[in-house]
């Protein structure tokens, strides 16, 4: 009888594994089968990022692509001094040059996938008047996605803020032409301290994505200076190599960023100098149409080399993006005379530093895109 019993436990016990193993093979077969999808697409991911850090991003061409532009300059969110379509420009080639690097694709911008990456996440772009250039162009590129009554715009001190509301992302622009800070001291002159930076960076802080820029104002001629006084500890001076000062102003953002950011947590990016086509008073960049193919005399700026030098120097891992030569092709792409409603040439001053919106900052936010 003892031995029937077992018989009949070894009988159940095989019906049942053949069943609950049946049930495995089916989930194997079929329902697992997602797995290797998101395998799949995780190695397409991680290829394409891994691709991307390979690549050489500063060696390429513009490319013609009527596909583009990616918004147009009716977004609200642009300034009348870059919407150079509306202020009179007659061309609009400009809108339409894709940079193409020569060993990979950057991704066309997409809104929402970008939104969902950003999503409860707090991206900052520092600097001056070109990196609000850069704010500007990475708004429109993204607020066309998100109903009207779901974005707004706040100001707080320096700081202006895109909200998405429903993804809890905020696109921010912090104003510090030079990282460091420049105050007001007796006499009302200005004082710029290469070894303070608190009364900016308080505004840094908790972001998930910081992106810097700091090099024109340092860069400016001794008529159009931005400071009467320089001030390091407590001396003074009237008189200071501008890349002396630029590198110990960078010096104090890196100590900065070591000691008060985690690279668990934080991702920080310094965008290099945006270059301009200033010579000739102002008029190099009036009148052109495209790109330039080559530079005859490749030159690397002065600031540019400075600030390698520092983030080597940077225990803190921040990714240099290299927009300079590249963007130094696109003459074509600056307001020059169309910065405003009423244009005369020769009379109107020509601004060949900031860029038309549409244009090239689009590009530096599609790369930046591809690196997060």
């Amino acid at each position: 009888m003892a031995k029937a019993s077992f018989t009949l436990l070894i009988f159940i016990f095989i019906v049942i594994f053949s069943n609950v193993h049946g049930m495995f093979s089916e989930y194997e077969d079929e329902d697992l089968s997602w797995l290797v999808e998101k395998d799949n697409e995780m190695n397409i991911v991680q290829n394409m990022h891994a691709s991307m850090q390979k690549c050489d991003l500063t060696s390429g061409k513009w490319s013609y692509d009527e596909s583009y532009p990616l918004y147009d300059s009716n977004c609200p969110y642009l300034s009348s001094s870059v919407t150079c379509t509306k202020n009179g420009r007659p061309d609009t080639d400009y809108e339409k040059w894709r940079w193409k690097p020569h060993a990979c694709t950057i991704p066309r911008f997409d809104a929402l996938k970008f939104l969902g990456k950003m999503r409860r996440k707090r991206i900052m772009l520092v600097g001056d008047s070109i990196m609000r250039n850069q704010w500007e162009s990475l708004v429109c590129l993204v607020q066309a996605v998100i109903p009207t009554s779901r974005k707004t715009v706040t100001y707080n001190g320096p700081t202006m803020t895109f909200h998405a509301l429903d993804f809890e992302t905020s696109i921010e622009f912090c104003w510090a032409p030079f990282l460091v800070e420049l105050n007001k001291g007796s006499g009302n002159k200005r004082i710029l301290h290469l070894d303070m930076i608190e009364e900016n960076a308080k505004y840094w802080r908790g972001a998930q994505v910081l992106v810097f820029d700091s090099a024109h104002w340092w860069t400016h001629s001794d008529k159009w200076s931005s400071w009467d006084l320089v001030m390091e500890g407590n001396k003074f001076y009237r008189s200071i190599n501008p890349m002396t000062a630029y590198e110990r102003g960078l010096m104090t953002w890196s100590k900065w960023v070591e000691l008060n950011l985690d690279p668990r947590t934080t991702r920080v990016f310094f965008r290099s100098m945006s270059p301009r086509h200033n010579r000739d008073n102002g008029w190099k960049c009036h009148n052109q149409r495209e790109p330039l193919e080559h530079f005859s005399h490749p030159h690397v700026p002065e600031p540019l080399v400075v600030l390698q030098g520092v983030l080597s120097r940077t225990r803190f891992p921040v990714y240099l993006q290299d927009i300079t030569s590249m963007s130094a092709l696109r003459r074509d792409g600056h307001p020059s005379v169309y910065a405003g409603a009423t244009q005369r040439v020769g009379q109107s001053p020509s601004d060949c530093s900031h860029w038309c919106l549409p244009g090239v900052p689009d590009t530096w936010n599609e790369i930046l895109n591809a690196q997060l």
